[in-house]
């Protein structure tokens, strides 16, 4: 489809744009620089990998000097396992806050990687407080690490990471961020919000594609790690002691992927950082939630915990309103939506990052409005037990 209105240049003709959490639509420049083929053990190869991790560490803003990147080969969830298992020791036991089908998965990690942990479980989309927190980790001197996913994407919730990580270090423990979906865009900045290490994945908000994950951690954890992973390949001193020592990767890196990312870090840079990007996708949210609100869609989250990320609706509950033939609707118009991930209630989620303005927003309202309207859905307010859902938040 053509983008007259936008300020980007669309995807590519024809070429629908991903309203997902990643992988998203990327810029044609960032497909351009998958072109050319590079030698991983090659000296222009290592200057790339050099820059990405140098550039990466750039974004923690003033203290970054303690800390350093470590790319790791596969998936965001590779990356997630590899923080887990190197900087969780075999004898700590981790506290998991989970609202979502992304703590969840972190609380089966550690089941697999035999580390001892707890489980504070709000549900679908209640945030995780301090209060909380803090009287799990008083009631428990186990507890070495607390978990927290900075966006739960399966909700769109924003979780208050800051105030988890005061409570969390007035108590003598250690933070670990998943911030998978929200790096890049949100400010993690160490001088403000403390942490021993975060994890985030090249296919999100940095808008690069898919095949490599990267753990930023302090050097002084880095260091202590050595020995506590049980996996070859996802230990994350392994990594980063061969890539300081060689500037290579331990194994064959995803060279295409990381040529991509590093356009996709420039591009990032001249909007302006995690400030710029940040600000398109809040616009993004702003836009689209004002005008799927008028269509008579309601969000699952009050504005107060509405991610710029991912925002999850409930399906109407018009009789005439069958969630498959509105995603192949929408798709034939251009716009690849998400399923919902919600058990108690019927929903979809639309994502607000990528190569995608305000512009594009509006065009996903009317492509909306379009398809109800071919549906035959009179309205689209959600039914009852979705707004008896949502008043929970209200607590």
């Amino acid at each position: 489809m053509t983008n007259h209105d936008s300020a980007l240049p669309a995807p590519r003709l024809g070429e629908p744009y991903l309203l997902t959490p990643g992988p998203l639509t990327t810029s044609y420049p960032v497909k351009s620089a998958m072109l050319r083929d590079w030698g991983s053990w090659d000296g222009d190869f290592r200057a790339m990998t050099v820059e990405m991790r140098t550039r990466l560490l750039a974004m923690l803003g003033q203290g970054a000097d303690d800390f350093d990147c470590v790319p790791m080969q596969g998936s965001g969830t590779f990356s997630v396992e590899a923080m887990l298992g190197s900087f969780i020791p075999r004898d700590g036991k981790a506290l998991v806050l989970a609202n979502g089908a992304y703590g969840q998965r972190t609380a089966e990690t550690l089941a697999y990687l035999g580390r001892d942990h707890v489980v504070l479980d709000k549900g679908d989309y209640l945030p995780p407080r301090g209060d909380e927190v803090a009287q799990i980790l008083a009631d428990d001197p186990e507890i070495t690490h607390v978990v927290a996913i900075h966006c739960e994407t399966s909700s769109g919730i924003l979780n208050p990471v800051e105030e988890i990580s005061q409570v969390t270090y007035a108590a003598g423990r250690k933070l670990l961020i998943d911030s998978m979906s929200a790096f890049g865009a949100l400010p993690l900045e160490v001088a403000r919000i403390r942490y021993e290490a975060l994890v985030s994945s090249a296919n999100k908000c940095i808008e690069g594609v898919p095949g490599f994950g990267f753990v930023i951690a302090r050097k002084s954890e880095l260091e202590a790690a050595k020995g506590n992973s049980t996996s070859i390949s996802l230990d994350v001193h392994a990594q980063w002691a061969t890539m300081n020592k060689t500037g290579q990767w331990r194994f064959t890196p995803p060279t295409h992927v990381v040529a991509a990312f590093l356009e996709a870090l420039r591009a990032h840079e001249a909007e302006g950082g995690v400030e710029g990007r940040g600000a398109r996708y809040i616009r993004n949210r702003d836009v689209m939630v004002a005008g799927l609100r008028d269509l008579g869609f309601e969000t699952l989250l009050k504005d107060r915990w509405l991610s710029p990320i991912i925002v999850t609706f409930f399906c109407p509950a018009d009789p005439k309103f069958i969630f498959d033939d509105f995603y192949e609707l929408m798709k034939a118009k251009g716009f690849i939506i998400y399923p919902g991930k919600l058990t108690v209630v019927d929903s979809f989620r639309i994502g607000c990052i990528g190569q995608m303005d305000e512009h594009v927003m509006r065009q996903v309202i009317a492509a909306a409005k379009d398809t109800l309207d071919e549906m035959g859905v009179k309205s689209a307010t959600p039914p009852a037990l979705a707004l008896k859902e949502r008043a929970k938040l209200a607590a």
